[in-house]
C-alpha cells in the first residue's frame, strides 16, 4: 500500500489496487477466454447493450437488459445510473471472463467492468462484478437478475450515493455526501499538489489527478475492497504496481474525517504525497521496497517546504534523542496500517530520511536514477543492492551506516 497517516502537521497513509488496459469505448471486449458458444455470445450482447446505454445516459435502455421481475435490482440500478450521471465518462466496457451455466436458461457470469473519465484516464479503472442472468425463451435474450461485487470486493463511488463533481485546474474531485465547498477546498489543494510533484519528479506524467471523497471512513474501505482500519488514514492512492501492460488509472481516496482534522499544511503534504505515487507509478514495481516508494513520496511532498528535519520526522527524532535509533531501514511490514501508530510513523520518517540522504549526499539526479533502477529490476531480490552499487557506488551495509549517522546528525 502507498501513502501516509495524519499527524499534528500531517501524517498520512495510502494503498494499492486496480489494474486495466486501454479499450475502445462502449462495447464488450472480444473473445477473452470465456466459455464458447451461444450462451457466451448472448451474454456479451447483453453487456454491449448495457455499456452503450451507460455512455448514452439512457436509463430505459439499460433497464431493458435487466429482468422485469427483478424489481429490487431495477430500483437500485436506476438509482446508480442517476448517481453517476455527472461523471464525464469517455468509456464504459465489460469484459466477460467466464460463464457458469445452470441449465440452458440460467447462468452466472464473471465480468470485469472498465471505465475511463474523459481527459483524466489514459487507461481504465477496473472492478470485478458477478452477474446472474436468465435467458428469455420468447426472444432468446439474456437478462440480468442479480449483480454483486466480484473477487476484488470493490464498490464504486456512485453505489454509495449521488456523486458531486468539482473540476479543478489540475484535478477532478468526486464526492458523495460532501458539500461543494468541501470539495472545492480539496480541489484547490490538489491543484497545488500537482505542480509541486511535477517540479519534484523529472519525468513526464499525466499532470492531473482524480480525487474521491466518500461520506465516511467505512465507505472509503468499500472503495478499496478492504476490511482494514482506515480511521487514522488521511488518504490512500489506488493502482497496482509491478504488473504488465499499461499503467492503470490511479485514484486518490480521501478519508474526510482524518483529512478534515489536518490544517492546510498537513492537507497539502497529504495530497502532494499521494499525487507523487500517481506520477511515479510507471517506475514503481514489485521490486520497489516500501521505504523507497513511501520515502520518495514524502521527500517530494516536503521538498519545497521550509521545515526542519526534526519537525518532519518527530517520532524518529524522539527515538534518536533517547538513544534508541533504528538498526536498519524500515521493512515493508513496518508500513502496515493495523500496527503501532508510532512504529508506522517512524517507518515513513525513516524512508523520507533515506531519500533525503541520497538527495543531499549524492544529488537529486542520483535519487531519481536510483528510484528508476530499483523499480526496473526484474524482482525484489537484489534490486536495492544492484542499484546502490551501480548508481550510488555503495553497498546496503555502508548505506545503512551512513543513514544512521545522518539520523544522528540531523535529528539528534
Amino acid at each position: 500500500m502507498s501513502g501516509r497517516r495524519g499527524r499534528n502537521a500531517g501524517r498520512r497513509a495510502a494503498g494499492t489496487l486496480l489494474a486495466g488496459l486501454l479499450l475502445a469505448s462502449g462495447c464488450a471486449a472480444p473473445d477473452d477466454g470465456a466459455a464458447p458458444g451461444a450462451t457466451a455470445r448472448g451474454i456479451r450482447a447483453t453487456l454491449d447493450r448495457r455499456a452503450a446505454a451507460v455512455l448514452d445516459h439512457d436509463t430505459d435502455a439499460f433497464l431493458a437488459t435487466t429482468d422485469p421481475g427483478a424489481t429490487g435490482l431495477r430500483t437500485a440500478q436506476r438509482r446508480e445510473l442517476a448517481n453517476l450521471a455527472d461523471i464525464p465518462l469517455s468509456s464504459w466496457t465489460y469484459r466477460l471472463h467466464g460463464v457458469t451455466g445452470r441449465g440452458t436458461d440460467r447462468a452466472t457470469a464473471d465480468v470485469e467492468l472498465r471505465y475511463r473519465i474523459k481527459d483524466y484516464d489514459a487507461a481504465p479503472v477496473s472492478a470485478d462484478r458477478v452477474l446472474d442472468l436468465r435467458r428469455d425463451r420468447a426472444d432468446g435474450r439474456w437478462y440480468v437478475v442479480g449483480e454483486r461485487s466480484g473477487g476484488d470486493g470493490v464498490r464504486q463511488l456512485w453505489q454509495q450515493g449521488d456523486v458531486r463533481v468539482v473540476p479543478g485546474s489540475h484535478s477532478l474531485v468526486l464526492g458523495v455526501g460532501r458539500t461543494e465547498q468541501e470539495l472545492r477546498a480539496v480541489a484547490r489543494t490538489a491543484d497545488r499538489a500537482v505542480p509541486a510533484v511535477s517540479r519534484a519528479w523529472p519525468e513526464r506524467w499525466a499532470g492531473r489527478v482524480v480525487v474521491l471523497v466518500p461520506r465516511t471512513v467505512d465507505d472509503m474501505a468499500e472503495l478499496l475492497g478492504s476490511a482494514a482500519d482506515y480511521r487514522g488514514i488521511a488518504a490512500v492512492t489506488t493502482g497496482r504496481t509491478g504488473g504488465a501492460g499499461r499503467t492503470p488509472a490511479d485514484r486518490v481516496i480521501v478519508n474526510p474525517q482524518a483529512y478534515g482534522t489536518l490544517g492546510g499544511f498537513g492537507q497539502r503534504i497529504v495530497l502532494t504525497h499521494e499525487t507523487t505515487h500517481v506520477a511515479t507509478r510507471t517506475r514503481t514495481s514489485a521490486a520497489t521496497p516500501a521505504w523507497l516508494s513511501e520515502g520518495f513520496a514524502d521527500w517530494a511532498a516536503y521538498r519545497s517546504e521550509d521545515r526542519a528535519p526534526a519537525r518532519i520526522a518527530p517520532e524518529l527524532a524522539d527515538a534518536v534523542r533517547r538513544g534508541d535509533p533504528p538498526a536498519g531501514l524500515p521493512a515493508d511490514e513496518d508500513f502496515g496500517f493495523a500496527g503501532d501508530p508510532a512504529r508506522l510513523a517512524r517507518a515513513y520518517e525513516g524512508g523520507w530520511a533515506a531519500c533525503e540522504l541520497i538527495a543531499d549526499h549524492w544529488g537529486e539526479k542520483k535519487l531519481f536514477a536510483f528510484y528508476r533502477a530499483v523499480g526496473g529490476h526484474p524482482g525484489r531480490d537484489g534490486a536495492v543492492e544492484q542499484a546502490m552499487h551501480e548508481v550510488l557506488d555503495t553497498t546496503p551495509q555502508d548505506f545503512t551506516t551512513l543513514w544512521r549517522e545522518y539520523l544522528g546528525s540531523e535529528l539528534g
